[in-house]
């Protein structure tokens, strides 16, 4: 009897803990989702020729900066959002996909902060004061960092199509699918835009961004609400007798 006692005291904690931790990484995902698409949309797509594109940071060179530490604390969230995820031991991670998807976000997203990082303050020093040199160097090193972004999109894919996948998804399964496909092509824009130059990448990218931080932001907020929260939760329970 003391033993049945302690069994369901242990798994009423496990439940709490995972019901907690859902919760708070939907809220966290749903604001860095936020701030991210909105310093998306300010950002515009990125010029492949250097010369144009450090005209176009000296020339709204407050909004570039704005914009840059903006994404840099949105993707600092999905750091925090992700790994806090990764402790919940909830349905979300319990795949193989699922849980390398969340185990990538936080890689990309610490890898691309240090890109918006480095524009909000180097690049974006050298285009407002004409040193070519410096801006070239250093926006190439970025360049590098960014591609932690592609890895993001990636992972966002995989989520977003396992929530179109599942009976019980928090999310209406069109809508997961919509932000599935929207994750794909961010990926392919950024190869296309960033990997072989091409104009039409760049728009790719960004369109696919946008969407795929819009669903982030209605997963993340209903993640965060307790009876999504609870839900997700007697489903692993009723999985895992």
């Amino acid at each position: 009897m003391i033993a049945l006692r302690t069994s369901g005291h242990e798994k009423e904690e496990a439940m709490s803990h995972t019901d907690v931790g859902v919760r708070v990484a939907g809220m966290w995902l749903a604001i860095a989702s936020f701030i991210l698409a909105a310093s998306l949309l300010f950002h515009g797509p990125i010029s492949p020729d250097f010369g144009t594109q450090m005209n176009r940071i000296a020339d709204g060179s407050l909004r570039w900066s704005i914009i840059h530490w903006a994404a840099a604390a949105a993707l600092s969230f999905f750091a925090v959002a992700s790994l806090i995820m990764l402790t919940t031991n909830s349905r979300l991670t319990q795949e193989w996909w699922t849980l390398s998807a969340w185990a990538l976000v936080p890689v990309g997203a610490l890898w691309t902060a240090s890109t918006a990082v480095a524009e909000a303050t180097v690049i974006f020093n050298a285009a407002v004061t004409g040193n070519r040199e410096v801006y070239e160097s250093w926006w190439m090193f970025a360049e590098g960092r960014a591609n932690g972004f592609a890895a993001m999109a990636l992972a966002f894919t995989v989520i977003a199509a396992n929530e179109a996948r599942v009976s019980h998804s928090v999310t209406p399964h069109w809508a997961a699918r919509v932000a599935a496909v929207a994750g794909a092509a961010c990926v392919l824009g950024w190869v296309l835009g960033s990997w072989l130059h091409l104009p039409l990448g760049a728009p790719i990218w960004l369109a696919g961004a946008i969407v795929t931080c819009l669903w982030l932001v209605w997963f993340g907020l209903s993640l965060a609400r307790v009876e999504a929260g609870r839900a997700s939760i007697r489903r692993d329970a009723r999985s895992g007798a």
